[in-house]
C-alpha cells in the first residue's frame, strides 16, 4: 500500500532586476503572472501546488532564467542553445 504525500508548497521568487519583461512567463502561466502597466511584472509568490507544471514551465520559457522556484517537483530545463 503506497501513500502519496501531500504536494510541496511551491516558493517562487523572480529577480525582477534580471527581469527584461520578454513576458514568456505570462504566457506560460497566466493565473500566475500578469503585467500591471506596460512593463510590471506582478506574480503570486506562493501559487498553489495545483499549477505546479504551470510555473515550471514558465520558468523554463523565461530567456534570462530570472524565475527561481522552491518545492519544485524537478529543476526547471534551461533554454542555453535554443534560439528564440
Amino acid at each position: 500500500m503506497t501513500t502519496q504525500s501531500p504536494p510541496q508548497p511551491l516558493r517562487l521568487v523572480v529577480d525582477l532586476n534580471l527581469c527584461q519583461s520578454y513576458g514568456q512567463c505570462v504566457y506560460a502561466a497566466p493565473t500566475v503572472f500578469r503585467f500591471h502597466g506596460e512593463e510590471s511584472l506582478e506574480y503570486d509568490y506562493a501559487p498553489d501546488a495545483g499549477l505546479r507544471r504551470e510555473v515550471e514551465r514558465a520558468a523554463a520559457a523565461c530567456p534570462v532564467q530570472a524565475i527561481t522556484l522552491a518545492g519544485a517537483s524537478e529543476p526547471a530545463p534551461t533554454a542555453s542553445g535554443a534560439d528564440r
